[in-house]
């Protein structure tokens, strides 16, 4: 997917002025793009709006789990 023209925004929440947290960009029709604060010339996801929906609803209530 092509995330040419994304406007990237960080959490509020993000610490150390948000160099160490994830980046979004919901402005693109059709995608949401994510990418890491440190790395902001690496690679970065591209989720359809459903699976990113999807996505925030299991972090917000749990539904993630880390393994290992």
């Amino acid at each position: 997917m092509d995330l040419t023209g994304a406007v990237w925004r960080t959490s509020t929440r993000s610490s150390n002025g948000g160099s160490t947290c994830v980046e979004v960009a919901t402005n693109l029709a059709d995608v949401v793009g994510v990418r890491d604060s440190k790395d902001r010339g690496g690679p970065a996801l591209a989720f359809g709006p459903t699976a990113w929906t999807g996505f925030l609803a299991a972090a917000t209530t749990g539904g993630l789990r880390q393994r290992g």
